[in-house]
């Protein structure tokens, strides 16, 4: 698997293990199991997979000068250990003190610096459509600053981001597809074309 561009995505079905590739390459990469950057140092819970131990990263010589790991599972915990550190200031005040998606936002423009490799988990769980857009212009504004991102995610909005690499994990292994022929942007175009269609054939 080579991560080409600027921006990767990883898709799949519920449990087809993309979260899981994602959470083992973060963890080579040095950045702690439960998310944040790589000066996280705290414990929960084990809830990833050994999948890790079983992966080799092969990496270029440039060393990125920031990176983030936000797993959406955790970010709870995350933010707990940022309110522990005194760190707030540096995420634009206490994560706790935000609704969830403002939280995602807020360390989004707070604490990404850019030069980075930056590791999301599923950052749309907590995301409106809005502010689904707004992380779009975010990214765009972090590769511009020589930033990587490596994605797993379900959103057609976000898939959308132009000249990106879409890895679909499937029965056969990773496959590299395009934005059209991914299962979110077919099934979200056809049901807002066909919905009261779909919502009948749904027996609702």
């Amino acid at each position: 698997m080579e991560f080409r561009k600027s921006v990767t995505f990883i898709i799949g079905e519920n449990g087809s293990g993309k979260s899981t590739l994602v959470d083992s390459i973060a963890i080579n990469s040095g950045f702690n199991p439960e998310g944040g950057n790589r000066n996280f140092n705290f414990k929960t819970t084990d809830s990833y997979s050994e999948l890790y131990n079983d992966i080799k990263l092969v990496r270029s010589p440039y060393r990125e000068i920031d990176g983030f790991f936000l797993r959406a599972e955790s970010f709870y915990n995350v933010a707990s250990e940022i309110d522990r550190l005194e760190a707030a200031h540096n995420y634009g005040g206490s994560l706790h003190q935000r609704s969830h998606g403002e939280s995602f936002i807020a360390l989004v423009h707070n604490r990404l610096s850019g030069g980075g490799l930056y590791i999301f988990d599923e950052p749309e769980s907590a995301l409106s459509i809005t502010s689904q857009l707004n992380l779009l212009v975010e990214i765009k504004a972090l590769v511009g600053k020589k930033s990587q991102f490596i994605i797993a995610t379900h959103s057609p909005l976000l898939l959308a981001y132009p000249d990106a690499d879409i890895y679909c994990v499937s029965e056969s292994g990773l496959e590299l597809t395009t934005y059209e022929e991914t299962e979110q942007y077919q099934l979200t175009k056809y049901f807002i074309n066909n919905y009261k269609k779909m919502i009948d054939e749904l027996g609702l």
